[in-house]
């Protein structure tokens, strides 16, 4: 079964999530660039600043043709003092996790599920922007 969504259409997605955060003042500059393999292959890239200065840099690269499949990710976020807070990833690792989807925090790698960009942005508000 093929998947409905085109790479158009994700990007449009994660764009209107974005601007729903920059109206509430959280974030105050984003980029985003996209590299189209094929209508439902292809690459998203980003950065977006938040109101405290700290910086979320975010790439996809994604097959949408039967399903969102991100073959490979990152979301890392970082202080002013670019100093990590988190990361998501599904780098491999050696050793070997055991896994692959994975969240760095600090030392400690743990097994995460793959997250989309409204689910990290809604872990940047409440974790580290609400005061």
């Amino acid at each position: 079964m093929k998947s409905n969504i085109s790479l158009k259409d994700y990007l449009a997605d994660m764009t209107e999530v974005i601007n729903e955060y920059s109206q509430t003042g959280f974030v105050i500059l984003s980029e985003i660039v996209s590299d189209f393999r094929t209508e439902k292959i292809g690459f998203v890239k980003g950065k977006i600043i938040f109101s405290d200065e700290s910086v979320l840099f975010f790439r996809e690269y994604l097959d949408l043709r039967y399903r969102i499949d991100k073959k490979s990710y990152s979301f890392h976020y970082q202080d002013l003092s670019s100093n990590l807070l988190f990361r998501y990833d599904n780098a491999l690792h050696k050793p070997a996790l055991g896994f692959n989807d994975h969240k760095h925090i600090g030392d400690k790698i743990i097994f995460t599920d793959i997250p989309n960009i409204k689910d990290v942005l809604v872990e940047i508000v409440i974790e580290y922007l609400s005061s």
